[in-house]
Parts: structure tokens; sequence; C-alpha cells
């Protein structure tokens, strides 16, 4: 399973974990295997229509996915994906 690390304000989903673990052989099966694990965090990363949101930003290892092949983005075993969602305020 691939270690995914969780921002701050998105570890109320993960029981308060900065880092968990989750199976799939791309990045958005991933991400809808974490939402399986944890409920809600799966809509705070993908639009209705399963699409990115535009103000998440993952990477696979040390690369922005969209940069790669976006969801379709192969992941093995020993991989780390970084989420990170954008703040704003003013």
């Amino acid at each position: 399973m691939a270690k995914v690390h969780i921002p701050t304000p998105l570890r109320g989903f993960t029981r308060n974990k900065g880092e968990v673990q989750a199976q799939g052989a791309t990045v958005g099966e991933v991400l809808r295997d974490l939402e399986k694990r944890f409920p809600g965090i799966g809509s705070r990363l993908l639009d209705g229509k399963g699409a990115l949101r535009r103000y998440v930003n993952i990477f696979h290892n040390d690369e922005d996915i969209r940069g790669l092949q976006d969801l379709e983005t192969p992941v093995k075993d020993s991989d780390r994906l970084t989420l990170i969602s954008a703040m704003a305020g003013g």
C-alpha cells in the first residue's frame, strides 16, 4: 500500500493521523480507497465528476501528478503521495 501524507486541514477525516496507507494501482484508485477508509475525505479532493479539485495538489513522490498522468498516474506500494490543499484568506 502507498503512504499518503495528509495535510493538517484534512486530518479530522483520518482521526488526526498525518500519514495513512491506501491501496490502488493509480492515484485515482488510491483516492477512492481513502474515501472508503475515511468517509468524507474524497469530496474534499475530487469534484462531483471525479476530477481533482482545482485547489488540491497531489505529489507522487516529489512530482506534481498534473505533470505526470494526473489521476491515472501509476502507483506502487513503495510510493508516497502528498496531498496539499490550498488555503485562502484575506
